[in-house]
């Protein structure tokens, strides 16, 4: 037989083949792993763009809020109350019920520079219209509450995609390796529709995947050392872990899912030394306290996971989402809206405008990114009972900080308040916008699967520049 012109590089005697993979270059498993830890460093490229935001706190009014209720006075809806309402044929409802015209229960006022009308059951978002972008004219595919929470977390109305915090840490990383890149905070009274799924990472790797944190003395389950075991102890255990994950690694080069274990052991680690003090809201002085509106029964919950989230972006978390709503407690108001929004409004007023003052006055309102809304609105109309029905054909969210040019309005829907009719705002052009603050081209963030390449915003969505300071 012709020799050939090379040989294979035979492992020394006495060496393992797993040893001397090991030493000679670190193994393909160790390759593996290294790449892992790069990923969660975001990209590595750093954003496309000088970004004008580093951070977001989503507050999440899960449930559908009326927007005409709240931030969207509609003068056409008070002078036709009462009256049948004329696009009922054809149209498809949640409840399956369209009553007459239904003005809001609430008195409207104008405040700021901006004259901007708000509902009598918001006061303190009130007093920050001018930091404020109203995007008047958002739409979704659907009335479904899990698939439109879907689709406004992940930009599809299906599961198994990743949620836009996910993509934000894939594309940007964190800038704290002692705490996750993506944090989600839901109501004590119950998780949302959907689950889970509405935080993952998708086909992403794990790691960008959101961390529940709670309030309370644990608010990561599972986190604390027991009390048996010393620093040194835990150290020397999950070295043990570690270690025997590297050799299975070592052994099954291509399994992501061992890589991604192995960080999150790691990151669990980190997190038990950090943690802890970024969630201890004892150090915080009882004028901030207040200020969020923890001082307030209703409000005290909301109030301590915002102060929560601002402490959590002042250490270089990149994503925080904090639901607004539990099981038999969200927005979803298709009885006695009248009721259902003072009643969460009570909780969430006092901690957002808290929030927003309290970044403002820190300098943090210029690189966090406050965004407001649920995954739909609420119909013009009453569908018995004081209620009304899932609105996705033109609802409010807003944002604020991190880039905005406060004080403004885009986009609008018709005299009653029941279709976008000028500069809709799509999911996609929504994510695309949030993406844009942060410094990344929604078209260039993109994660190979399955033989295509993904992104958040699929193959749509444009930036809104109007909303852009």
């Amino acid at each position: 037989m012709q020799a050939l012109p090379w040989q294979p590089v035979q492992p020394r005697p006495g060496f393992s083949r797993r040893e001397w993979l090991r030493r000679s270059g670190g193994g393909a498993g160790m390759l593996a792993l290294a790449s892992l830890l790069g990923a969660r460093r975001g990209l590595g490229s750093g954003p496309h763009f000088a970004p004008k935001a580093k951070s977001v706190i989503w507050c999440f009014m899960y449930g559908g809020p009326s927007g005409i209720d709240l931030f969207d006075r509609k003068p056409g809806l008070d002078r036709s109350d009462g009256k049948s309402f004329s696009g009922a044929t054809g149209l498809k409802t949640f409840s399956g019920k369209v009553g007459p015209l239904m003005k809001s229960p609430f008195a409207f006022a104008p405040h700021g520079q901006s004259g901007r009308e708000v509902s009598e059951i918001c006061p303190g978002i009130a007093q920050h219209v001018d930091r404020i972008a109203f995007l008047n004219s958002c739409h979704v595919e659907t009335n479904v509450h899990d698939q439109a929470l879907f689709q406004v977390n992940t930009g599809l109305t299906r599961l198994g995609f990743p949620s836009a915090g996910s993509w934000v840490t894939y594309g940007l990383g964190t800038e704290n390796e002692n705490l996750p890149g993506f944090v989600v905070m839901y109501d004590p009274r119950g998780i949302p529709v959907g689950g889970s799924p509405l935080w993952s990472s998708g086909f992403l790797p794990r790691t960008h995947g959101g961390t529940v944190f709670r309030t309370g003395d644990s608010p990561v389950l599972n986190l604390e050392r027991p009390g048996i075991l010393s620093p040194a102890a835990r150290r020397r255990q999950l070295d043990l872990v570690l270690a025997m994950h590297r050799d299975h690694l070592e052994e099954r080069p291509g399994d992501r899912h061992i890589a991604e274990r192995i960080q999150s052991f790691e990151l669990a680690y980190r997190m038990q030394m950090e943690a802890p003090e970024a969630v201890d809201l004892t150090q915080e002085p009882d004028e901030i306290r207040r200020l969020y509106g923890m001082d307030v029964p209703e409000s005290r919950t909301f109030g301590a996971q915002l102060l929560m989230a601002r402490r959590l972006v002042e250490r270089g978390v990149r994503f925080v989402q904090v639901y607004s709503g539990g099981i038999n407690s969200e927005w979803d108001s298709h009885s006695k809206l009248e009721e259902n929004h003072r009643a969460r409004a009570l909780e969430t007023d006092i901690p957002v405008a808290g929030l927003l003052t309290d970044l403002g006055s820190s300098g943090l309102l210029d690189e966090t990114l406050v965004i407001w809304g649920g995954e739909f609105g609420r119909m013009p109309f009453t569908e018995g009972g004081g209620g009304r029905d899932h609105n996705p054909h033109g609802f409010l969210m807003w944002m604020a900080g991190g880039g905005i040019k406060g004080g403004i309005s885009h986009g609008q829907t018709d005299e009653i308040g029941f279709r976008a009719v000028s500069d809709p705002v799509s999911v996609h052009d929504f994510h695309a916008t949030v993406l844009h603050l942060l410094g990344i081209d929604h078209t260039r963030l993109t994660y190979r699967h399955d033989g295509r390449d993904f992104r958040l915003t699929d193959v749509a969505g444009e930036v809104i520049h109007d909303v852009l300071a």
